[in-house]
């Protein structure tokens, strides 16, 4: 009988849950396959289930149930695993009898859970308020979806410091999009656009002192929320009612995937929702609408457009967002430049500084210095005859407004610049609606005309000369290899220790790519064993395309480099699209896979903060070619048999000339946020600093065991809990050291059971706190930082 009981498959362990339940109770599951397998609130109005998001694609959602019968017409207020979609056949939604509830993908994978400590007798609930309760019998609530907002608050949720609204990617795209309500550091809600590679607050009206947009500061509850009669409040004062404020509708604040905050009231008779409040009324003013370089503009009845300016062009036919980028190189030699004037015409923020009483001539001259400066803003108030000057270095958000009473000059060619003068569009003419759910389909019909003899004599001459000039390559090609002097990159990369491995030994090595132990930015890391019986680690790249320019840097970077602190790489493999890269194995992990733990005394960390420093050191200083790091992170952190820290992962690194420090040749965003430096943030020239300041915050997680990525919940004096990013809350601690002896108390890591080097702990958060200051010249750089805590570790 117990033979039998083994062989029961795990998902029937779990009982499915009809359409007429109401709860979902401990062993039972909701499932994909039955689109009727709904959890209903008691009232009728909302449903939970699965809802298609895509081909064979689903998430877990809370949506309207009563307010339409079309299933592609319901409204979406929560949804569990939008940014992982599971398959629609032998997914499971299950409540287990450890009292988790699981999502599990295809019956495989868990891609969310509730995490809920183990309790017996729960129950799950979908309220009559939307809210999705996770409770025990006798009503006490574990877990709930209001705690979880996605881009929807309902009546009574409460919008805290903990939480905020994520737009959706567009109309038909669930998936996180780039804008996001939530409370800043002055206690202020805000709206906030928000990319990998720029981030910029776009309402209340960024121009604007919080005092003049009618917003309180100084509170610290963080809390907002919408009534059911349409009023909402929030804890820095501002508020607002809907139209038909007092009515009872069913109601939603929503931030859609435009970026605009929109109140809906549902409308019995018309059968729509109706907008009874929104942020904006003018959309353009709304930050990242068209992308970098781009003008957008209101067309009543269509909605919003976006434009190049002249002289760009479109990234991407098919997402706006990307922007337009010139036609032109702005690193030629300044005399070559002028400027374009426009007015009225605003590109708001990304200011390299602001220059107050420089003449019009002064600040062209500033602009044409700067090889960054991309186009610049000139005021002259004639009431008090003064002016002021903004040179651009990126141009974002960028709209017409009749208000605007400055002039825009677009740095352009001399010699286009007649032709610009002699056209009154101010960008190009192939732009795309905004509001478009899909690309627009641009039909371009040619004519065929007759090819006279003439002609045809020119192309077979053309091709006959590009055939010999083919040959002749090929001759040249055969020679150079022939060649026993010639060195092949293949041969080079021999010299240093790497091999070239082909893509069946590494897909033998890994039992065909079937054990995962991590994965970043670049790719997917397996475990393998090679056929000389070493373990590696191989790491797979994601995409053809990134995949070829990520490993190029990685192979001809770290095929140079060699330092006990740095991970040893043994080869590579580069066939088709396949880009693989093979590193020696690290026993005991990555850093953050040991923070968790027990295994990291004092001893220890100090020593990984060393090796950690050296490994970096050598990348910025000491190597053949300077190289920065761009992601040190925890997880990009290894620790060998004997705990010494090996930094691993270039994929992400960038060569620089020693010579040229200040010019950044990035392009974006590099790294993680939580460990970036203020100078991504501020378009501020890329040094070696950005690994320092990186280090610096691993360093505090090291001492404290916060995750900085996820903030500090401080509480003080009794008082409820503060939300403080680790650098800031550290900082606060040790300004009160003149107050308290415990303050390295308050902030040590409780698993270190304060067996520690007191002046030493107080001399490494002295070190991390100068790595992370905010201007990157008050940091130390690598060395100096590895030559204190050599001194500090040898006084004894």
């Amino acid at each position: 009988m117990g033979t039998l009981i083994l062989f029961i498959p795990f998902s029937a362990l779990f009982a499915p849950a009809t359409s007429t339940n109401r709860s979902l109770s401990e062993g039972s599951s909701l499932s994909s396959e039955n689109p009727e397998d709904v959890l209903t609130s008691p009232d009728g109005v909302f449903s939970a289930g699965f809802y298609p998001v895509g081909d064979n694609a689903y998430c877990f959602a809370i949506w309207f149930t009563s307010l339409t019968s079309r299933s592609q017409d319901r409204t979406v207020v929560w949804m569990a695993n939008r940014d992982q979609p599971v398959n629609g056949r032998k997914s499971k939604l299950s409540l287990l009898r450890t009292g988790n509830l699981i999502l599990t993908d295809a019956g495989k994978f868990t891609v969310w859970e509730t995490n809920t400590a183990p309790i017996s007798s729960l129950e799950l609930h979908l309220h009559d308020t939307g809210n999705l309760v996770l409770q025990t019998l006798g009503g006490k609530s574990l877990w709930e979806s209001f705690d979880f907002p996605t881009d929807t608050l309902l009546p009574q949720q409460l919008l805290t410091r903990n939480t905020k609204l994520v737009s959706s990617r567009s109309q038909t795209n669930y998936s996180s999009g780039f804008y996001k309500l939530l409370f800043d550091n002055d206690n202020v809600l805000c709206l906030l656009y928000d990319r990998a590679n720029i981030s910029s607050p776009y309402w209340p009206a960024p121009w604007l002192r919080r005092e003049n947009a009618k917003r309180f500061v100084y509170n610290s509850s963080r809390i907002a929320v919408l009534d059911s009669f349409g009023n909402f409040s929030s804890s820095d004062r501002f508020t607002f009612s809907s139209t038909d404020y007092g009515q009872l509708f069913h109601r939603r604040l929503t931030l859609d995937h435009d970026g605009n905050l929109r109140l809906y009231s549902w409308d019995e008779e018309g059968e729509k929702w109706v907008v009874s409040w929104q942020a904006w009324q003018f959309p353009c003013i709304i930050h990242g609408v068209c992308g970098a370089n781009s003008i957008c503009s209101y067309v009543p009845g269509i909605g919003r457009k976006c434009s190049c300016l002249r002289g760009y062009k479109m990234i991407s036919h098919t997402d706006w967002s990307q922007g337009c980028e010139p036609e032109f190189d702005l690193s030629f030699e300044k005399n070559k430049f002028d400027f374009w004037q426009l007015s009225h015409l605003d590109f708001y923020g990304f200011d390299y500084g602001s220059y107050h009483n420089y003449t019009l001539a002064q600040c062209k001259t500033l602009c044409l210095e700067l090889p960054e400066c991309k186009a610049f803003q000139y005021n002259f108030y004639r009431e008090d005859t003064h002016s002021d000057c903004f040179p651009k270095t990126l141009l974002m958000n960028g709209h017409r407004l009749p208000s605007f009473d400055g002039s825009f000059y677009l740095r352009v060619l001399k010699k286009d610049l007649s032709n610009l003068l002699s056209n009154s569009n101010l960008a190009e003419e192939f732009s795309l609606n905004c509001s478009s759910e899909g690309p627009l389909l641009l039909e371009r019909v040619y004519s065929k005309s007759p090819i006279n003899g003439t002609v045809k004599f020119m192309l077979w001459f053309v091709f006959g000369l590009g055939g010999l000039e083919i040959v002749g390559i090929l001759l040249v090609w055969c020679l150079f290899i022939r060649t026993p002097q010639s060195s092949s990159p293949d041969k080079q990369l021999a010299i240093t220790g790497f091999r070239k491995f082909t893509y069946s030994e590494l897909k033998k090595a890994t039992k065909g790519f079937t054990k995962e132990i991590g994965r970043g930015a670049g790719g997917i890391v397996y475990k393998g064993v090679l056929a000389d019986n070493r373990v590696a680690a191989i790491k797979q790249l994601y995409k053809a395309n990134q995949g070829e320019e990520v490993f190029l840097a990685e192979v001809n970077i770290i095929g140079r480099l060699n330092h006990m602190n740095l991970i040893e790489m043994w080869g590579y493999c580069a066939e088709g699209k396949q880009r693989l890269l093979v590193s020696e194995y690290m026993e005991h992990g990555s850093l953050a896979d040991n923070f968790s733990s027990n295994s990291l005394d004092w001893k220890k960390r100090f020593e990984i903060a060393l090796g950690t420093a050296k490994g970096l050191s050598y990348l910025h200083e000491e190597c053949l070619e300077w190289v920065l790091h761009c992601d040190v992170k925890p997880e990009n952190i290894f620790l060998d048999s004997n705990y010494q820290p090996k930094v691993a992962d270039f994929g992400l690194s960038k060569l620089q000339s020693r010579g040229e420090p200040n010019n950044s040749s990035f392009s974006r965003m590099r790294g993680t946020r939580g460990y970036m430096a203020p100078e991504w943030v501020f378009n501020l020239p890329i040094t070696s600093k950005v690994d320092v300041y990186s280090y610096g915050i691993v360093v505090l997680e090291m001492v404290t065991g916060k995750d900085a990525t996820k903030g500090v919940h401080d509480i003080e004096g009794g008082e409820q809990s503060q939300h403080k990013r680790l650098v800031s809350w550290v900082r606060e601690k040790k300004n009160r050291a003149a107050l308290t002896e415990s303050w390295l108390e308050e902030i040590i890591d409780p698993r270190l059971k304060g067996e520690y080097d007191v002046r030493k702990m107080e001399f490494l958060i002295g070190v991390a706190l100068q790595c992370v200051e905010e201007e990157k010249d008050a940091r130390p750089n690598m060395r100096e930082v590895v030559g204190m805590l050599l001194a500090q570790e040898n006084d004894h």
